[in-house]
């Protein structure tokens, strides 16, 4: 039997960020591996993941998700291997998805864990295209938009993890334009060439609302918010009436050290008949057995596509964090941690 290992490296968040985060905000630690206790497994992780949502868990403040703890090793999403297991259904070489990224072993109670099996799909789409960043989109497009056929879509950070998917799930249940924003020239013809967006532009080569507005001369019926800021108030012009906006991310703001001033157009909410709802992901789990069905059924058919930007190493997992807050991303953002 392979001897288990007896100390593994996770990042700790050391100091409240003010800001942009800084290596000073971060340590990357030795720390004690335990063996797996009763009901318990420990896991190698392979890959996990670092996302937005996870610039406010760094703050002090109360939100729908607890802020990651000082001198603590921080949380997300992760998938890995089984190398010891004390709990029944979990054998040693099962990959299992869970909740302890940010580190190289986790050990923790099964029952946190969920089983994937790597014949289906690699091991780290069940942290994009099939995990959480998929459910997002799937949700919040379909139960929290309440999307239509015929309805028009427009998706900031189109090029990201939940973007990209938004925009082809639109496509495939039948919108009438999809439309999309994203940082770069390279993602915007990604956009047109291979996910089938009707349109697509850089915001950094002009105002958003001019831009949409040229996008989108009929207007939209559907904005799905990754961004905040520019682009919410630019949605608020484009939108129809009866407009819905799905507010699912506010990276435009998350380094922001004053407040953020609202959209100055919201007054057109009235006559518009605007909704609004903000989502979290963990509101839509009951839409797993649907999501997983259909999501995997387009994969397999090559009806819907992704793309990872993977970091090796996980002594670069700080720096592939940056990455995602500065859009460096291509799809989902993942570090390999071997």
């Amino acid at each position: 039997m392979t001897a288990l290992p007896t100390t593994g490296r996770a990042w700790h968040l050391v100091a409240r960020p003010h800001g942009w985060p800084q290596p000073t905000d971060v340590a990357l630690r030795e720390v004690p591996v335990a063996e797996p206790g009763e009901g318990r497994i420990l896991v190698r992780n392979r890959y996990f993941s670092v996302d937005p949502y996870m610039r406010p868990r760094m703050n002090d403040v109360k939100s729908y998700i607890p802020p990651f703890e000082l001198d603590r090793p921080m949380a997300g999403g992760a998938v890995g291997e089984v190398i010891a297991s004390r709990a029944e259904g979990f054998a040693v070489g099962d990959h299992v998805l869970h909740g302890l990224g940010w580190r190289e072993y986790a050990e923790f109670p099964a029952e946190q864990a969920t089983k994937v099996d790597a014949s289906l799909a690699p091991l780290s789409a069940y942290l994009g295209v099939l995990g959480m960043a998929g459910l997002t989109a799937y949700a919040g497009l379909f139960e929290t938009a309440v999307f239509k056929e015929g309805d028009a879509v427009f998706v900031s950070g189109a090029a990201g993890a939940v973007g990209s998917l938004v925009g082809q799930l639109a496509r495939l249940r039948g919108a009438s334009r999809v439309i999309g924003s994203a940082g770069s020239d390279e993602k915007v013809r990604l956009l047109l060439d291979e996910y089938g967006f009707d349109a697509a532009f850089n915001y950094k080569s002009g105002p958003v609302k001019g831009q949409l507005a040229e996008a989108a001369p009929d207007g939209i019926d559907v904005y799905f918010d990754n961004v905040g800021g520019e682009h919410l108030e630019a949605a608020i012009a484009a939108l129809n009436t009866h407009g819905r906006v799905t507010i699912c991310g506010a990276i435009a703001q998350y380094n922001n050290t004053e407040p953020t001033p609202g959209p100055r157009n919201l007054a057109l909410a009235i006559g518009k008949r605007l909704r609004f709802e903000g989502m979290y992901v963990g509101d839509h789990y009951g839409l797993k057995p649907q999501f997983i069905k259909d999501v995997s059924g387009w994969l397999a058919s090559g009806e819907l596509k992704y793309k990872e930007t993977v970091v090796d190493g996980i002594e670069n997992g700080f720096d592939a964090f940056l990455g995602v807050l500065r859009g460096e991303n291509t799809g989902k953002m993942i570090v390999s941690v071997a």
